[in-house]
């Protein structure tokens, strides 16, 4: 028997569909799926429990300052000639950068079911799904394997412009390298942040009809026909260890209603540091492992706007819908990123923020009464150490400003506007769970990857207690809704299960 329990009333955390206002489903969190691999979705067979996703032509919109806009479009001749009105050089670069961006994508999609190799002790039957890594890399030639190790650190601002000239082409595409992260375009490691972003089959976009939480509802359902009891709504208080002092043995979870469920192995999809401060405690580990728990860095900086509009927002420069209905992008060049990001450096919103909008209501219309529409907004960068002030108090002057920003390229839209929610990266905290407002358990820099995340030493899932797991987005690979961290969670939990650590 398998034991599920959230604290919410609800499934899916930061990946969920709420009813926010009569009639309307709202992502309240992500707003697509398109990290989620096939290895998850077969191996589970969700789409056999009602997991369906719903693809529009074009894939990410643009809009410029001065009226124009981009939109990169599935079919390569339309972003073609949508290119050409921008620049000739970056119509021709782009499908070459499209070519090695795939190529580096494949080589990190390898990596993300793998379990991250201990750092001293590993045997070769762990090391050998990485030495088949290594040996597909080396199958990408010489030339490409020596950019491939190049690009990775790099930042995104120095990637962009090797490849391309126009402003508009490098702004929409650096805005994917600073998704949920406190950095800007210029920072080390971006690069590699953009190319994980276009991890999964769909390479940059994909929803799901009735919302993201349908993700969780199918995961649910799968694990209920294995035999799963699902309990929402109940917190856990701690977890529950034997008598062997510290580092000794998880035997199972103290609800908050004081109900104990005792259990051969206790998973935690939680944050780390709460997983091991809050519901394990201080006492029970070594000081060094507190140590690198508390230094995990989570720098949140992202907000959420939700808007009820009766009608459809109308972008200048824009014609058709099908424009609309992938993302929208407000990040008109690298420069106006880097100057949103240096205000977050100093405890300060953004006046100008980047924005990442979606309309899911035009690909799925029962997200929202007849004729009516979501717009659901990402907002970067709001920073969850304010300075001299509280989110309690700037929530709404964060809602105005994101609007304003918006309605700069869509000058209807204040008009249209019929309820907003603002969620701010203390909502995040307090009501998903996400530490200091991070959408990924821990910030995505090339310190806190791979054998180094949640921390060093802690890498394959196992925490430093007898049968307790993590699984969460603070595990390898990160953060995003990929499914990958449960996935190699399970694969190593069944191994301990059935063998000597049982």
């Amino acid at each position: 028997m398998c034991w599920c329990w959230s604290a919410a009333a609800c499934w899916g955390g930061a990946a969920a569909t709420e009813a926010v206002w009569p009639g309307y489903r709202v992502n309240t969190g992500a707003d697509d799926a398109r990290l989620l691999g096939p290895a998850v979705i077969e191996a589970l067979d969700l789409t056999r429990h009602g997991l369906k996703f719903v693809e529009n032509p074009g894939v990410v919109l643009g809009p410029q300052p001065e009226g124009s806009a981009l939109t990169l479009w599935r079919d390569p001749r339309q972003t073609r000639a949508a290119l050409l009105r921008f620049s000739a050089a970056d119509a021709d670069a782009y499908p070459r950068f499209q070519a090695f961006a795939r190529q580096v994508i494949e080589v990190l999609d390898g990596l993300t079911l793998l379990t991250p190799p201990k750092l001293a002790g590993t045997s070769l039957g762990e090391l050998w799904p990485w030495l088949r890594f290594v040996l597909k890399a080396r199958g990408l030639g010489e030339r490409h394997l020596m950019q491939l190790l190049r690009v990775l650190p790099m930042t995104a601002a120095e990637l962009l412009d090797e490849h391309f000239e126009s402003s508009a082409l490098k702004g929409v595409l650096g805005a994917a390298a600073v998704l949920g992260g406190p950095w800007g375009p210029m920072a080390a490691g971006t690069a590699f942040a953009l190319f994980y972003q276009k991890l999964g089959p769909a390479g940059g976009q994909r929803f799901v009809r009735g919302g993201l939480g349908q993700v969780a509802a199918a995961l649910a359902a799968a694990a209920r026909a294995h035999g799963a009891h699902i309990r929402t709504d109940t917190a856990a208080a701690r977890i529950l260890l034997d008598d062997d002092g510290a580092n000794g043995r998880a035997v199972g979870v103290a609800l908050a209603s004081g109900e104990t469920l005792r259990a051969r192995a206790v998973v935690s999809s939680a944050d780390p540091r709460h997983t091991l401060f809050d519901l394990v405690g201080p006492a029970e580990l070594e000081p060094r492992t507190m140590r690198q728990a508390r230094n995990i860095r989570f720098c949140g900086a992202t907000a959420k706007v939700n808007l009820a509009l009766r009608g459809l927002p109308r972008i200048r420069g824009v014609e058709g819908d099908d424009c609309l209905a992938g993302h929208i992008v407000i990040s008109p060049s690298l420069e106006y990123i880097e100057r949103a990001a240096d205000a977050a450096k100093y405890g300060e919103p953004s006046d100008q923020p980047v924005l990442d909008a979606v309309i899911p209501t035009l690909l799925d219309p029962s997200l929202a009464p007849a004729g009516r529409h979501v717009l659901a907004v990402t907002a970067q960068w709001a920073p969850y150490h304010l300075r001299g002030r509280d989110w309690d108090s700037q929530r709404e002057a964060l809602g105005e400003r994101v609007v304003a920003t918006l309605a700069a390229y869509a000058p209807n839209l204040p008009g249209l506007i019929e309820a907003r929610q603002v969620i701010t990266p203390l909502d995040f905290e307090r009501t998903y769970g996400l530490a200091e407002g991070s959408p990924y358990h821990g910030e995505m820099a090339l310190d806190q990857l791979l054998l180094m995340r949640p921390v060093p030493g802690f890498g394959q899932y196992r925490a430093p207690i007898a049968n307790l797991y993590l699984c969460g987005a603070g595990t390898h690979p990160g953060g995003g809704v990929t499914g990958a961290p449960g996935y190699n969670a399970a694969r190593e939990i069944l191994a301990d299960l059935r063998g000597p650590r049982a």
